[in-house]
């Protein structure tokens, strides 16, 4: 039996072995950078405790995997497929919850190198960078109070291009039909626009007005929201 317990099992030419010291240091580094950016990302975002707590862990499971590798190109190869996998076996999600785990994973390939200072070092940069842009309006798009979205519903039969032509040159600055839906079978259309109010005074007149002419069908304005960030 080999004198080193933490040794491979699979003696190779290709693999070293890794001191108990070693790695555990490198494992606590990783846990460290991992939760300097999982208390970074809850800062002014909406997150669940299941992913702050991957967050902090992905560095050090990252950073294992990558001394487990250690030199040999085979095992390399393969990990990167498994890694390449795990997208396809997840939900979408946005472009903070993508930047954020793509950030724990470098931090913990920098670990399972063994460059620890370095790992921290780019943890605290790039988490403060993302910080300073979550906070800042960087990257915001503009939306005034007056913006809003309408959505109609009208029956099959109301020739929907121009019938409210004449309401929207008097109650909006501007008009957009953005998105047509049929409902119920194709009984009726949704539609939904994207128009700017004269006057939010005058919201409700508008309204009623596009009673009249849609058969008192759902009619919903709301405000118009960013465009959602995901990938």
């Amino acid at each position: 039996m080999s004198s080193n317990v933490f040794g491979s099992l699979f003696d190779s030419a290709a693999s070293t072995s890794i001191s108990i010291g070693d790695f555990l240091l490198c494992i606590l580094a990783s846990l460290l950078a991992g939760t300097i950016l999982a208390w970074i990302y809850t800062y002014k975002n909406q997150y669940s405790k299941s992913f702050v707590v991957t967050l902090a862990l992905l560095p050090a499971i990252v950073c294992v995997v990558i001394m487990m590798v250690n030199g040999n190109v085979g095992t390399g190869v393969a990990v990167a497929g498994t890694f390449s996998l795990v997208r396809f076996r997840s939900l979408p999600g946005t472009a903070k919850e993508i930047a954020a785990l793509f950030m724990a994973m470098a931090v913990g390939l920098i670990t399972g190198m063994g460059y620890l200072l370095i790992a921290l070092i780019a943890a605290s940069v790039l988490g403060l960078v993302y910080l300073l842009f979550n906070a800042s309006s960087f990257g915001e798009m503009k939306i005034s109070p007056n913006d809003k979205l309408l959505k109609i519903t009208i029956p099959e039969d109301l020739a929907y291009t121009d019938v409210f032509t004449d309401l929207f040159e008097k109650y909006t600055t501007k008009h957009e039909l953005v998105r047509i839906k049929t409902s119920n079978l194709g009984s009726l259309y949704k539609l939904s626009y994207n128009i700017s109010m004269k006057d939010s005074a005058q919201e409700k007149e508008f309204i009623d007005l596009l009673r009249c002419r849609n058969g008192n069908l759902e009619i919903t304005c709301a405000r118009q929201e960013t465009v959602g960030g995901e990938l």
